[in-house]
């Protein structure tokens, strides 16, 4: 089984039950003019991870590994979106790339860079994680995953709650720290440190590269 170099400490998955899983690399969040701009972030912060996770997903797909992508957002209605949530957001309103995190405008797909095959699922959730109000955990356990790598933004939003719920479930995580991004670099910081802390009270964090390395020397 590879086993790679990771904080707090060696991490080994088994190919047979490990998928990546890409966490809302959606225009809305990471383009220029988009959603994510709009609120006054600084979206290279995000878009610094697709170069890494386009080599990551490039090495992953020639093993024929499983790809999990979710996407945030909500039915054309709202009539799944929270009215806390609906409040405080603009979802709905009109963007740059059509209307704000629903599904089917422009904006709410994924980026080109990292575009599902054909054949990859793509999980749409309306929440934080992509295991609440999902059929994540039945796709998972079909595939028969214990592992799970994760990527994708943002770090203390999305990665972070969908982490700490596969956490609960059992999953054993690997976040990979260049792969994962948020406008806010302390938080950035913050969210990969909470996640090792304390033997890895969360799971493991390291850099992709350990991982394309750890999957070529297992061929």
């Amino acid at each position: 089984m590879p086993t790679l170099e990771a904080k707090p400490g060696p991490y080994t998955f088994n190919s047979d039950s490990v998928a990546l899983l890409v966490i809302d690399m959606q225009r809305d969040f990471l383009l220029p003019g988009g959603f994510g701009e709009s609120l006054g972030n600084d979206v290279s912060q995000l878009s610094r991870t697709i170069e890494p996770l386009s080599v990551l997903l490039a090495a992953w797909r020639t093993r024929g590994l499983p790809v999990v992508h979710t996407r945030e957002g909500h039915l054309p209605d709202l009539s799944d979106c929270p009215p806390a949530k609906l409040s405080r957001g603009q979802i709905g309103q009109e963007g740059a790339f059509g209307r704000i995190l629903i599904r089917g405008e422009y904006g709410h797909d994924i980026v080109d860079e990292l575009a599902p095959l054909d054949g990859e699922i793509v999980v749409d959730k309306p929440g934080k994680g992509a295991f609440y109000a999902t059929d994540l955990s039945e796709i998972l356990d079909k595939l028969g995953t214990r592992s799970l790598i994760v990527t994708g933004v943002t770090t203390e939003v999305c990665v972070h709650t969908t982490v700490r719920e596969a956490n609960d479930r059992g999953y054993e995580c690997l976040v990979l720290a260049d792969c994962v991004g948020s406008y806010f670099p302390e938080f950035q910081r913050a969210g990969l440190d909470m996640i090792a802390a304390q033997g890895g009270i969360f799971g493991w964090v390291a850099e992709s590269p350990t991982v394309i390395d750890a999957l070529q020397e297992e061929r």
